[in-house]
């Protein structure tokens, strides 16, 4: 062999080595997101609207298809992408020229800024397919004078954002913070959006006052598009709409969205996979496509333009009967309470919903009536029947919404609750950020003697309740972090110091840390 040779199989031997690495690096839990994420569609099972579909694909095809197609078409969609990414940028910065934000809030559009729109909407639908995300159109779409405001659901991506170039534009409600990044901040701004300041207490006042103005207006704004859901689900059901679309009282079109692929890689919901796995994914199949489709406007009746929550039920109806799926309860605030409920562990969410909505009902969230009686308590909580449950929390026993919010934590159906365990559920889920606050909760709920300090017994409940701990192993972490041998009780910060001597419970001082680092 000579030395050529034996130069040019080293190079290949090294090329080998790197692209193995290179593959362990981006694919090491390629099989697990499918088996998270890929949904056969149509028929699919259905879980809560909030969760991600999981059930089984096969896999070994769909892994390699996607290592292969990441290698060979990945590269050159994101070329392409970002391409025609930069030139609709260098556009609405070209629009926005010599524009202030008080002028984009004041008047509309006009002249050869108003002609760019359709260049704009056009290199966006081009970036789509440059995606190979094919954009389905179904109806005909209701001018602004027939229909100020484009009502859309289901909304359950991120991808969903690119229905604006089909819609030519329209104005969308956004986070202000969206509207400061460089890059596309200048699209979003281009849409003449309505903005939502997060720090702002009477945002949500000003958002309707801004979207009745706009759709009521004689000037030629464009039309308002809202996803009237308020957060992302799995498309297997319309949840309660916000009543943000319909306060105005104007005529709406209903747009329904579609995603009819074999494999689902962009339903976005908080257990699923996080927008650059799902962005990969999507980027990796052959095609996908998205249908919308545009149902005849519908003009409210003198009863709905009186309340807004009828005309949005209404509304919400008539979408699920043309895509054929059903309705649910849920609304944006129960999404959060699950989504909380999960990222804590804490078992039975959807009880957790129903019983924050009774309490909001009973005035107990308002007056925060389990807060205080774990700051006043003098002696530990234990099991109650509903008469001394609803004495405990000045509630009338007769009332049925009280009886139902009794039956929901009476798991056994013996007429008695854990009070303990019932205050722990709604403080964890009101104040709760991270296990270790699920820990210092419990030992407020459960100690009968100084502030954060436990009996064994009480540090058996303690545990069980907050990280689901094993009687044995309580009573062992009680031995070790008593300050001596006499001391009947153990402290908080005894117990932590224990705790994270343990390899199996460093997760929790891991997940903390790493609160802290977003807070700051």
């Amino acid at each position: 062999m000579t030395f050529t040779q034996r130069e040019s199989a080293r190079s290949c031997r090294q090329l080998r080595v790197y692209y193995i690495r290179w593959l362990r690096f981006f694919f090491p839990r390629t099989k697990e997101i499918y088996a998270r994420l890929f949904v056969i569609s149509p028929n699919g099972p259905r879980r809560e609207a909030c969760a991600s579909c999981i059930i089984s694909a096969p896999l070994s095809s769909a892994r390699c298809r996607t290592i292969f197609l990441t290698i060979a078409l990945l590269p050159f969609r994101l070329a392409a992408i970002t391409t025609l990414m930069i030139l609709a940028w260098l556009l609405a910065c070209l629009g926005l020229h010599g524009l202030s934000e008080e002028d984009l809030r004041r008047a509309p559009l006009k002249g050869w800024r108003r002609k760019l729109v359709p260049w704009i909407c056009f290199v966006g639908r081009l970036t789509y397919q440059a995606g190979g995300m094919k954009i389905v159109v179904r109806g005909k779409q209701a001018s602004r004078s027939e229909a100020p405001i484009l009502v859309l659901a289901p909304h359950s991506t991120f991808i969903d954002g690119g229905i604006v170039y089909v819609t030519g534009f329209p104005s969308i409600i956004v986070r202000r913070e969206s509207g400061l990044n460089p890059f596309i901040g200048k699209l979003i701004n281009y849409t003449q959006p309505v903005y939502v300041w997060r720090e702002d207490p009477n945002s949500r006042q000003n958002t309707i006052k801004e979207i009745i103005e706009r759709t009521t207006s004689k000037e030629d704004w464009p039309q308002v598009m809202i996803f009237p859901e308020g957060t992302c689900t799995n498309r297997s059901c319309l949840i309660t709409f916000k009543s943000g679309a319909f306060y105005p009282g104007v005529p709406v079109q209903p747009v329904c969205i579609r995603y009819p692929n074999k494999l689902d890689t962009v339903t976005w919901t908080w257990e699923g996979p996080g927008a650059l796995k799902l962005l990969w994914l999507t980027l990796t199949q052959l095609n996908s496509s998205c249908e919308i489709e545009f149902l005849p406007v519908y003009n409210p009746s003198e009863a709905e333009k009186l309340d807004p929550k009828l005309y949005a039920n209404n509304v919400r109806r008539l979408m699920a009967e043309a895509l054929k799926i059903p309705v649910s309860d849920y609304t944006y605030d129960d999404c959060r309470i699950i989504r909380k409920a999960h990222q804590l562990h804490l078992p039975h969410a959807s009880n957790i919903v129903k019983s924050h909505k009774l309490r909001y009902k009973l005035g107990l969230v308002a007056s925060k009536t389990e807060e205080e009686l774990v700051q006043k308590k003098t002696t530990n909580f234990g099991d109650v029947n509903l008469q001394e449950f609803a004495q405990i929390l000045r509630l009338d026993d007769k009332d049925p919404t009280t009886q139902q919010l009794f039956r929901i934590h009476d798991k056994y159906g013996q007429g008695k609750i854990d009070l303990e365990e019932y205050i722990f559920t709604v403080l964890a889920t009101a104040n709760a950020s991270s296990e270790l606050d699920k820990v210092e909760i419990a030992f407020d709920i459960c100690g009968s003697k100084a502030a954060l300090c436990l009996t064994q017994s009480e540090l058996r409940k303690a545990l069980r309740l907050s990280i689901r701990m094993q009687p044995e192993e309580s009573d062992s972490i009680f031995q070790l972090a008593k300050s001596d041998e006499s001391a009947c009780t153990v402290t908080f910060d005894d117990v932590m110091t224990q705790l994270s001597n343990r390899t199996e419970y460093a997760h929790l001082f891991a997940a903390n840390n790493e609160s802290s680092k977003k807070a700051i």
